[in-house]
């Protein structure tokens, strides 16, 4: 690509496995302001099954949980970011979803020296509990808003203590990943009202629809998302309703929204302690089963809570379901296939 005499408006990679190999010669065949389309397959590294492999390919450390295939997809935006800002270019997401067994990412390019410069405050490092699984941003830079010329400084020191304060449990450090925002919303309402006046022409319109309406609900400035299922197992305790849950979260001053990555998947502004609060406060209205005492939701349990959660439903908590979110898959044993190649020629038995 870089051999080409001109640049290219538009470039896809879509390679079998990681496009680690391939970002550094894209960024920089892309016109400035064109688009880089980017897919990745390997789903076990990003999402955390090797770690390590991962840092080597996209620069970046995984952490496991309910969250990781958004994980993956910040992951990959942040290495695209990495290889831009080399060649003093940077990124603009237009869009990044997580389907079936993959996940893609659209991105501008544009070229821009000062905007290369503020590079450190679209990342951040991701603290996570071993025990109930908190989590907590910092970004790799900060502003100083004294300075007019908003130029990225280092950040101080972590924003989280050894241990977590809510369940005693020790912290591990990911990323870093994208903490900015990974859709541009505008897009994805304009793409979604254009796809629904043609839904004839496109055999995929239930799917892409789908995506699109839950990409255009997404709460913009929320990295990664809290699983209500993977909070109610920690404490042993009952399941609210997710609208008695987001109900709760709009009461106390902050904003919810669903997540295209999970059915289950709740993306919030609110900080982890207002929703232990409310889980704390829901536990207190509903038993909990035996827990052993080293257990994390012992802790949390133990500590009395500091905001009063109201479960009072809010208008617009249950939304209108007229367009589904998430459409079963078209197959049974739906994902990855064999990698292409000469497939080992079986003999019949009586040649045997």
């Amino acid at each position: 690509m870089l051999t080409h005499p001109k640049e290219f408006d538009v470039v896809d990679i879509d390679p079998y496995g990681s496009p680690a190999a391939f970002l550094d010669s894209a960024v920089q065949c892309v016109a400035d302001g064109g688009i880089l389309m980017c897919s990745a397959t390997d789903m076990a590294v990003l999402a955390g099954g090797n770690a390590e492999v991962c840092f080597s390919k996209y620069g970046s450390y995984p952490l496991k949980g309910k969250h990781c295939h958004e994980m993956a997809l910040r992951i990959l935006l942040a290495c695209i970011e990495s290889h831009a800002i080399r060649h003093k270019r940077y990124i603009v997401p237009i869009i990044s979803v997580h389907m079936d067994f993959y996940i893609r990412v659209f991105v501008r390019i544009f070229t821009s020296a000062s905007k290369v410069k503020s590079s450190p405050l679209r990342l951040a490092h991701v603290y996570q509990c071993t025990g109930c699984s908190s989590f907590h941003f910092q970004n790799i830079g900060r502003i100083n808003s004294k300075d007019t010329r908003n130029i990225a400084l280092p950040n101080f020191s972590p924003v989280v203590a050894q241990e977590c304060s809510e369940c005693g449990h020790n912290f591990v450090m990911g990323g870093p990943i994208w903490s900015d925002p990974m859709h541009d919303k505008e897009w994805a309402a304009c793409i979604l009202s254009s796809i629904q006046a043609m839904s004839c022409t496109y055999s995929a319109f239930a799917k892409i629809s789908a995506i699109m309406t839950s990409v255009s609900e997404e709460l913009p400035k929320a990295p990664l998302f809290v699983s209500l299922h993977n909070l109610c197992a920690i404490l042993k305790c009952t399941n609210p309703t997710i609208a008695m849950f987001q109900s709760a979260i709009r009461n106390a001053g902050y904003q919810i929204s669903g997540c295209h990555v999970d059915p289950l998947a709740l993306k919030t502004d609110a900080p982890m302690s207002v929703i232990w609060d409310i889980m704390r406060c829901w536990v207190k209205i509903h038993a909990v089963k035996f827990r052993p005492g080293n257990h994390p939701g012992t802790r949390i349990l133990s500590q009395e809570p500091k905001l009063q959660a109201k479960f009072s439903l809010v208008p617009g908590s249950l939304a209108a379901r007229k367009t589904p979110r998430f459409v079963p898959n078209p197959e049974k044993y739906w994902g990855p296939k064999t990698k292409a190649g000469r497939q080992p020629k079986i003999l019949p038995v009586d040649n045997l």
